[in-house]
């Protein structure tokens, strides 16, 4: 025989309180207004019964699923499970949960999953996949759908955002690398339809300028896609053009373990014949060998911030639009050890 589900009212009734203070003192956002005392035992009754919220009754009398939908462009990457662990605990706090979906960088997919979240009545959107020009923002901003941009964000700048400083953590990159005393220093660009590409790549042009270096076109390899597979195709192709440098600064780590894949074949070792760096200060990469020097970003804190910026959205569709920049930090290991002596800064090897 089928149990009856406990509703509000039964928790109301058995904590002495009338349905709507029982309301509020489940409900995160509302929690204040009551004492400190009854909220504690609405809640303690409604542990005590079992008590679960039902969602579909929510939604029709707020218009409000509680649900925010989170796009990541590759789960399997590194970087996204400390932004993601952000989100949530911001999101948790307020008694919102995250529906994630992966969408592999497949504009198609992601169309497809952004249809299917708004058909879900998600209140709102945290997107990490954004093209600089990108049809879905502004599908999104036509329907009035709270939105807010997280590690990419558009050209336009009519959208939220929580970003790394991206050209800041190239210019620590190259001057470290001019530093160690390399001058002919390679660039492994991201893909310039992406934010973090291009303005990756516009940092290093920026940078090399004001360190008293050229930026030699041919010792740059624009790579389709930020993975190992593209890092380790466009360092061999820039190696089998003869062209010599003597370090590579990458546009995020996982390019910089593809450039490691390339050493490896070519007999050549990270942070002996060539300098490596990497961005992004994934997890693990000081477990590689040899541990690689990278730009480290707030993961966690770029998760949270982005979701109290939409949690600010949710409660005034009218907020001013925030763009927050994060300040990254060069983080130094052994895969930048010194230029090799039998290059000059004039000629360099490798």
């Amino acid at each position: 025989m089928a149990t009856r589900r406990v509703t509000l009212r039964d928790v109301a009734r058995r904590a002495g309180v009338h349905p709507s203070t029982a309301s509020r003192a489940l409900n995160p956002q509302t929690r204040e207004m009551i004492t400190e005392d009854i909220a504690r035992r609405v809640a303690r009754t409604a542990r005590a019964l079992g008590y679960q919220p039902n969602p579909i009754a929510y939604l029709l009398k707020t218009n409000r699923s509680r649900i925010i939908g989170v796009l990541i462009p590759d789960i399997t990457n590194p970087v996204f499970p400390p932004i993601i662990r952000g989100i949530e605990d911001a999101l948790g706090a307020a008694g919102y949960t995250a529906v994630l979906a992966n969408t592999d960088n497949d504009e198609q997919r992601e169309r497809v999953i952004l249809e299917n979240m708004i058909g879900r009545r998600v209140d709102g959107l945290i997107m990490a996949t954004a093209r600089r020009r990108d049809p879905l923002v502004q599908r999104c901003l036509a329907e009035e759908i709270p939105l807010v941009l997280i590690n990419r964000t558009v050209a336009s700048g009519e959208v939220s955002s929580v970003v790394n400083d991206d050209e800041f953590g190239m210019e620590l990159a190259v001057a470290h690398m001019a530093r160690c005393g390399h001058a002919r220093i390679a660039h492994l660009a991201g893909p310039l339809d992406l934010s973090t590409g291009f303005t990756r790549h516009r940092g290093f042009i920026k940078a090399m300028k004001e360190v008293g270096l050229k930026a030699d076109p041919r010792l740059i390899g624009l790579c389709s896609s930020f993975n190992e597979t593209e890092g380790r195709r466009v360092f061999l192709g820039l190696r089998a053009g003869n062209r010599r440098f003597t370090a590579v600064v990458a546009a995020n780590d996982l390019l910089a373990v593809g450039c490691y894949d390339a050493l490896h074949e070519l007999g050549l070792r990270a942070g002996r014949e060539v300098a490596v760096t990497g961005f992004n200060d994934m997890p693990f990469v000081d477990k590689l060998r040899p541990p690689l020097t990278t730009v480290r970003i707030p993961h966690y804190q770029m998760g949270a911030q982005a979701a109290r910026m939409l949690l600010a959205r949710l409660r005034d569709p009218h907020a001013p639009i925030e763009h927050v920049t994060l300040r990254p930090e060069l983080v130094v290991r052994d895969s930048t050890g010194r230029a090799p002596r039998t290059s000059s800064r004039s000629r360099g090897s490798a």
